[in-house]
Parts: structure tokens; C-alpha cells; sequence
């Protein structure tokens, strides 16, 4: 295989295609789900599902034998189904599957962009395409079959490919096991599982995701009152809804450190871990904090750098990402208010139960209310990790020569803090399966947050990286 042919094919059907095809993405406000309650009457799921079910389609001549499916189940958001029979094969090791996964639903706009940027306007900037979503995770589509087209250019010979693109990622992925177990005898047993959703330490070098974190969450409400009243009347004599949250997140955080404080929500962290936590952050330095846009003053949340790392990869933390009950400023009058919510986002370590986890949560936060307040705690989803199983000596090897062949840098390893349910479904359900997991959400392209971009370098270099790992893959297979 030419590996300067893939990098020519590679970029060029990235500059002439893709990039225009993740820029009218980026224009469609297809939130998910949890996001958007009504996504079916607003129509802009099956806006994104159609641009890149066009794409796509246009693309599968290239393969014989090649089909494409939009699934639907009833009650559910649609599933991007491509089947890629095995293409250039003669011999053995043909009856091997290769998914690669990617999702096309986004997360909210969220405030704070730019002036001339915005969650659904694609702007250019040098290397980089700012907008929700092109890097999480809509150039996932694109990238597996530009790596799948780079090997037909050359006549490359790969196994069977299974590309699936879920439209339910950012919600917890709750509909992707219906979808599972209905296309399971079409799916059939993946050697090789591709996912393009995670990250990199920079933008330097090919990194690949040892583990991912769990995640449960949820509203947590707490109602003194049926209605508000005047505040200098009832204050001294009602108690405070929201001081009473306050003392209920303490039952579960240490408010001094972040640190988590039951036991139950922790797990032993394996030596390896910590030992790729320790290399990791001896690679990136400071860039492990100074990624992120800290107000002038503010310090990260510990100073050892691999402490850092497996704060964010291993253990458990909370972030408080909404506020219900509560008045904006201008409006707030001096009401002692009835109640007060937030919603709660808890990651947990990637080998804990998220279910359980969610049931511990539940029951933490809402026995014993203090002074006998109505607290409750809906759970709106929750997720397992995951953690990789030790990489095949083939794919070591591989992963080592694409990251010299495209990046001119050796390989880094290192966990994340986010969520892919579709992994940890995938590790239970095929225990023997290899894991590619890699992505372009590095340094400062802030996936959820204002100003999100994709790397285009990245992008082009992480297709490359699929393609040579695919064709090796067939090759040992057939050797096997």
C-alpha cells in the first residue's frame, strides 16, 4: 500500500467534498433528543440523515455489492446502516466484519461564541471549520468511507465493513441497543470495531482511547414550598430550597476539593492505567489544563499532572450543568422561592456499573431531606465505560507505523473523561473484538461548548490511520 497515494487520495476528497458536506451539516440544528423533545415534528434529524445518506450513496458504487439502509424503528431515531462486503479478496479471511461507528446528533447551541461564529454557521479558519458538530461527531461518516475509497483506489483488499451512524449519541445512546438486537444476524461478530468520537492530547500525533468513562445524571429538585413568598417575611423561618440542595450535593461531593465522596463510586484503577496516565501527561505537559480557557488567575484542580489526568479518565466527578426554579437577574424580586433544581452530571470510572451507579445516586441524594423537603431525583440516562482490551501485537504494530507514516510521531495512549455508551454495549457484547478508538477532539476545539471546530489536518490524517489499520487487518486475517 502507497501511503503518500492515500495521503493525495485522502486530503483531495476531504478539500473537495467533505469539508463542503460537514459545512452544510454544521447549518442543520438537529439536537438530540434530550435536547429537542420535538425532533420529529422540526424535522432536522432527517435533514442530517438525508445529507449524508446522499453522500453516502454516492460513494457505494465504489464497492460491489455495497447497500445502504436508513433503519427505523417505531418511537425511535433512525440508524445509517452501510453494508461493504469484503472488496478485493481472493483466498481466505473473508468472513470477518470491521464496524466503524459515528453518530450525527448534536449537542445543544450553548452561549458564548464568538461574534463571528455561531453553533449553526460553519466558518473557516485557516485549518479549522467551526460550528456544532462537524467534529462531534458528523465527520465520522465521512472519514470511514473516505478510508474504505482510498483502499478501492489502490485495489487494496479489505474484509467486510459495517458502517453505523446513530442519531441518538448525545442522549445516552438509549435507542442503540434496540438497533443492536434487530440488526444483530446482519451485524454478525465484529473483529475490529472503528469509533471516530473521541479524542487526542494535540494535534501532533495519533492517539488512541484506552477507556472511557460512564455517566449517570439527572434533575435533582428540591420543593419547600407550594408557592414563592416575600422573602422578609418567610426568610429565617422557611429554610432555603437552594441551601438545602446545597447541603444534598455535599452528601456526594466534598465542596472544598471536587473530590467525590462515597466509596461505592470509585474503583480500583489498574496499573497500566496509571502508568499511561504518567506518559501521557509527561507528553503533553501543561497542555493536559492550559487547553482549557481559564479566566485570567485560575488554577486547574490539582497540581501533579498525572493526578490531573486520572482525575478526568478514572475517577469519579460532577458537574452541575443546568438550573431550574430560578429567575434570571432582571427579574428576580425578593421571593423566597418554592423550589429549586439542577440538573447533575455525574462521570463515573469506566469499569463501574452506570446503572447501579444511578440507583446509588438516586437513593443518596434523596433519603432523609433535611427539615422534611419534597427531593426528588429523576434519572434521565446513565452509561457503563469502558476499558480496553489489551491491543493485538498486529495492531500495535500498525497503529505505530500509520502514526510515523502520516503524523511523523510516535503513538500516545490515554484515556478520556466523556461517555460512548456504543463501546461499552460493544466490549460486553464481543469480548474478543480488537478496538480502534481514536478522534480530532483535541487542544481547545471545546465539542459541547462555544466555538467547537474540527482540526481538518486531523480529520484527513484520522482517515488515513482507518484506512491502513483496515487493510492490515485483512491481511492477518487472511493469514490467520
Amino acid at each position: 500500500m502507497d501511503t503518500s497515494r492515500i495521503t493525495s487520495f485522502v486530503s483531495g476528497l476531504w478539500d473537495q467534498e467533505i469539508v463542503p458536506q460537514l459545512m452544510d451539516y454544521i447549518r442543520i440544528p438537529n439536537k438530540s433528543p434530550m435536547f429537542d423533545a420535538q425532533w420529529r415534528e422540526h424535522g432536522y434529524m432527517e435533514q442530517a440523515v438525508t445529507l449524508m445518506e446522499t453522500w453516502a450513496r454516492s460513494k457505494l458504487p465504489a464497492f460491489q455489492g455495497a447497500t445502504l439502509e436508513v433503519v427505523r424503528l417505531e418511537g425511535r431515531t433512525p440508524l445509517i446502516y452501510i453494508d461493504v462486503p469484503a472488496q478485493g479478496v481472493n483466498g481466505s479471511g473473508t468472513d470477518e466484519t470491521v464496524v466503524l461507528y459515528g453518530h450525527l446528533d448534536k449537542q445543544p447551541e450553548m452561549t458564548g461564541w464568538a461574534d463571528d461564529l455561531g453553533p449553526w454557521t460553519p466558518v473557516l479558519k485557516g485549518d479549522k471549520l467551526y460550528g456544532r458538530g462537524g467534529a462531534d461527531d458528523g465527520y465520522a461518516i465521512f472519514g470511514s468511507l473516505a478510508a474504505l475509497l482510498a483502499l478501492r483506489d489502490q485495489g487494496v483488499p479489505h474484509a467486510r465493513c459495517v458502517i453505523m451512524i446513530e442519531a441518538c449519541e448525545e442522549s445516552g445512546s438509549y435507542d442503540l441497543p434496540y438497533y443492536v438486537d434487530h440488526l444483530a444476524e446482519r451485524i454478525g461478530n465484529p473483529a475490529l470495531v472503528v469509533c471516530l468520537d473521541s479524542g487526542c492530547g494535540n494535534y501532533d500525533q495519533l492517539w488512541l482511547t484506552t477507556s472511557l468513562r460512564g455517566m449517570t445524571g439527572g434533575n435533582l429538585t428540591v420543593q419547600v414550598l407550594e408557592e414563592g413568598v416575600h422573602s422578609g417575611d418567610a426568610s429565617g423561618v422557611v429554610p432555603s430550597s437552594f441551601r438545602i440542595l446545597r447541603d444534598l450535593l455535599s452528601r456526594l461531593e466534598d465542596e472544598e476539593t471536587g473530590k467525590i465522596l462515597p466509596k461505592e463510586l470509585y474503583v480500583d484503577i489498574p496499573a497500566q492505567r496509571v502508568e499511561q496516565a504518567r506518559k501521557s501527561a509527561d507528553v503533553l505537559g501543561t497542555a493536559v489544563y492550559d487547553k482549557f480557557p481559564f479566566v485570567e488567575g485560575m488554577q486547574p484542580a490539582a497540581d501533579d499532572l498525572t493526578e490531573l489526568v486520572l482525575n478526568r479518565t478514572w475517577r469519579p466527578q460532577l458537574s452541575v450543568t443546568g438550573v431550574g426554579g430560578m429567575p434570571a437577574l432582571e427579574s428576580a424580586g425578593n421571593v423566597l422561592r418554592p423550589k429549586t433544581s439542577v440538573k447533575l452530571s455525574l462521570r463515573v470510572p469506566p469499569t463501574l456499573n452506570g446503572a447501579e451507579a444511578g440507583k446509588f445516586l438516586k437513593q443518596l441524594l434523596e433519603k432523609d431531606p433535611p427539615y422534611g423537603a419534597k427531593v426528588t431525583f429523576a434519572l434521565e440516562k446513565d452509561g457503563s465505560g469502558w476499558n480496553a482490551p489489551a491491543l493485538s501485537p498486529w495492531l500495535e504494530e500498525t497503529v505505530a507505523e500509520a502514526s510515523q507514516a502520516y503524523y511523523g510521531q510516535p503513538a500516545a495512549y490515554m484515556g478520556e473523561g466523556g461517555s460512548i455508551p456504543f463501546m461499552g454495549m460493544l466490549g460486553e457484547k464481543f469480548p474478543k473484538a480488537q478496538f480502534l478508538i481514536t478522534g480530532v477532539l483535541g487542544p481547545h476545539s471545546n465539542a459541547h461548548g462555544p466555538n467547537e471546530f474540527l482540526h481538518i489536518p486531523t480529520g484527513k490524517r484520522v482517515s488515513m490511520v482507518v484506512a491502513n489499520v483496515v487493510a492490515r487487518h485483512f491481511q492477518e486475517a487472511a493469514r490467520a
